[in-house]
């Protein structure tokens, strides 16, 4: 059967690990907090609501395109399309093709960023590997100015980052949202991750200070899953209400 990411690409690797994606999903939140186009997630009324949740949602389509069937991911891809042409259309404006860009490299930023972080460095072909995957999503949306390559995407990204994001009421709230969900221990565990794998101008905008007090950390929970004792942890850094649906992110590789 053919696969949209193949069953031994290190993007499965790295989407199949619930640790992985907690940074992931940690990124992502910092960044999105700081995008101009923040506002389109503030118009459902769903991100203000449940952030965690609306994120989730985010990583769970990635998911189900890394690991379906190619035909099944494709139809994953469109209907991702299908729900923001109803924003859209309710809306009564288009989304900007910038923004949609934007979520795809936080993906990919996030992905290397965070498997980096807790594994090993990639080399540049899986570099490149991960890229292609959300290079594929994105031709697949009809998104322009997709760069070709992994190093490509590099300077298109700075590129990005430098005009793309910034301080903003949103921004303000959100986290004040992020707080009220996760409670304050939960919360400053998130603002000590989000330093381990924002850009350096993500953390400029938001003025993080780039030590984070997980960094010694880091190595000590690593040997933690030596002894599975990492689900202990994650048990008390999850909300209740997420904690089965992290638990199901784990996908043993073949």
């Amino acid at each position: 059967m053919k696969y949209f990411v193949n069953k031994d690409s290190i993007v499965r690797e790295i989407w199949g690990k619930s640790d992985t994606i907690l940074f992931i999903f940690a990124g992502s939140a910092a960044e999105f907090a700081v995008n101009k186009a923040v506002d389109w997630l503030y118009f459902t009324g769903r991100l203000p609501s449940d952030p965690l949740g609306r994120l989730f949602s985010t990583v769970s389509y990635s998911r189900r395109i890394v690991f379906a069937p190619y035909d099944d991911a494709l139809r994953t891809i469109d209907v991702i399309s299908t729900i923001h042409s109803g924003v859209e259309k309710s809306r009564g404006a288009k989304m900007p093709d910038w923004a949609y860009r934007d979520v795809l490299y936080m993906l990919i930023h996030y992905s290397i960023a965070s498997y980096e972080l807790l594994e090993r460095k990639l080399s540049p072909s899986e570099k490149e590997e991960v890229y292609d995957v959300f290079y594929r999503m994105g031709e697949r949306m009809h998104l322009k100015d997709l760069s070709g390559t992994y190093d490509g995407w590099l300077i298109k990204r700075a590129e990005d980052l430098q005009k793309d994001i910034a301080q903003s009421q949103y921004t303000t709230d959100l986290f004040k949202q992020y707080r009220k969900h996760l409670g304050p221990l939960r919360y400053r565990v998130l603002l000590e991750g989000q330093k381990l794998v924002i850009p350096q101008r993500v953390r400029e905008i938001l003025h993080f200070r780039k030590f984070s007090f997980l960094r010694p950390i880091v190595p000590l929970y690593t040997l933690c899953r030596n002894f599975h004792l990492d689900g202990l942890i994650k048990s008390i850094i999850l909300p209740p209400k997420y904690k089965k649906e992290f638990r199901e992110l784990d996908v043993p590789l073949p």
